[in-house]
C-alpha cells in the first residue's frame, strides 16, 4: 500500500474504551490514512497512557504519539522520567507528553489531590524536563523531593519530547505558558475558547496549542451533527465552564442545562447550530472550514475524537478532512 502524505497538524484520539484487539489496527489505520498523530488518554478505570503509547509506537512507523494526559499525582516524577525517556529513546521524535492536575474527583478518590495543584504542577514539570535533559536534581520543593537524582547517560534520549500541560483554568493556563512547551485543551474547543486560553497562556516563547474536539464527518450534514451530539452531553457540567464562557450563547447553554433533568435531555435539546460550534462536524468541506477556523485562532494541533459504533469506519470519514 502506498503511504499517503501526512497532515502533521491533525491527529486522532484513540477511544479509551476501544476493545483491546482493535487498538493496534486503529493506530495503523490512522497512520495509513495520513493523520499526523494518535493521542492516547489515561482516564481512571480505563487503560494506562504509557503502555498504550508504547504499543502504538511499536506498531506504527511514522505517526507521532501523544499522551494526553498523565496526572502528576499518579507517578513520582523520577519514575515518570524513566518511562518517558525510554519511549523517547526507542522512538525518537515521535513522542509528545502532556501532564496535568488530573480530574479532581478522580485524584481525590485515590488520595492524590494536593492542597496546591498549581505549585505541584510547576514543580513537577520543571523537574521532569530537567531529568529528561540529564541534569542532576537536588530539589526539596513543597511536593517534589529529589536528592541527587539523575538519569544515566545510557538512558537519555537524543530528542527530548515536548512536555505539555493539560489544563483549563486561567491560573493553570498561565502556569502552562510559563513552564510548558505547549497546552492541551480538552474538548470542546471552539475558536473563542482557543483565543481566550491563549490570552491566559501568554507564553514568551514558542508554545503549542493542542485542541481536542468531538468529530463527525458525513455527506449529510444533519447526520454528522446527530452523530456528534452524544459526545457533548458533559459540557453543561461545572468542570466545562471555562470552555463555554467565551461563547456568545454561554448564558443560554447554562439555562438549558439548568432546565434539563439529565445530560441526555440536555444534549438532545441542544440546537444544531450549537453542536456545529462545539464539534468538528458536518460535510468534509464544513469540517475543513472548522479546522481552518481553529488554526486561525491559534490552534497548532487538532485532535479529532471519533464518534459512533465503529471507530475504524469513523477514521475513514474523518480522513476526508485532511489537507493531504
Amino acid at each position: 500500500m502506498r503511504s499517503p502524505a501526512t497532515d502533521r497538524t491533525v491527529g486522532v484520539l484513540l477511544p479509551r474504551d476501544l476493545p483491546a484487539d482493535r487498538i493496534l489496527p486503529y493506530a495503523r489505520r490512522a497512520e495509513e490514512s495520513g493523520f499526523g498523530a494518535v493521542w492516547v488518554v489515561e482516564d481512571l478505570g480505563f487503560r494506562g497512557g504509557i503502555a498504550q503509547a508504547a504499543a502504538v509506537l511499536a506498531s506504527t512507523d511514522r505517526v507521532r504519539v501523544g499522551i494526553g494526559l498523565l496526572p502528576a499525582g499518579a507517578r513520582n516524577v523520577a519514575f515518570a522520567a524513566l518511562e518517558i525517556a525510554s519511549l523517547a529513546q526507542l522512538f525518537p521524535g515521535r513522542v509528545d507528553v502532556a501532564v496535568g492536575h488530573g480530574m479532581p474527583h478522580w485524584m481525590r478518590s485515590v488520595g492524590q489531590w494536593p492542597r496546591s495543584p498549581l505549585t505541584f504542577l510547576r514543580e513537577y514539570v520543571d523537574a521532569l524536563r530537567a531529568l529528561l535533559r540529564g541534569e542532576p536534581m537536588q530539589r526539596r520543593g513543597q511536593y517534589v523531593h529529589l536528592d541527587g537524582v539523575q538519569l544515566d547517560p545510557s538512558a537519555l534520549p537524543d530528542v527530548v519530547p515536548d512536555i505539555l500541560a493539560g489544563v483549563r483554568g486561567p491560573k493553570s493556563l498561565a502556569l502552562s505558558g510559563e513552564v510548558a512547551d505547549g497546552t492541551v485543551l480538552a474538548e470542546p474547543v471552539a475558536p473563542e475558547y482557543a483565543r481566550a486560553a491563549l490570552g491566559h497562556i501568554s507564553a514568551a516563547r514558542p508554545h503549542r496549542l493542542v485542541a481536542y474536539n468531538i468529530a463527525s464527518v458525513d455527506a449529510d450534514p444533519l447526520a454528522a451533527l446527530a452523530a456528534a451530539r452524544p459526545g457533548l452531553e458533559w459540557i453543561g457540567e461545572p468542570d466545562w465552564h471555562a470552555h463555554i464562557t467565551p461563547l456568545p450563547f454561554a448564558d443560554e447553554l447554562a439555562a438549558l442545562r439548568a432546565g434539563c433533568a439529565s445530560r441526555e435531555e440536555f444534549v438532545r435539546r441542544m440546537p444544531d447550530d450549537w453542536v456545529a460550534r462545539l464539534a468538528v462536524a458536518g460535510t468534509p468541506a464544513q469540517a475543513r472550514d472548522r479546522l481552518d477556523g481553529l488554526r486561525a485562532a491559534g490552534v497548532t494541533d487538532t485532535v479529532l475524537a471519533p464518534v459512533g459504533p465503529d471507530p475504524l469506519k469513523a477514521l475513514d470519514s474523518l480522513a476526508s478532512v485532511l489537507d493531504a
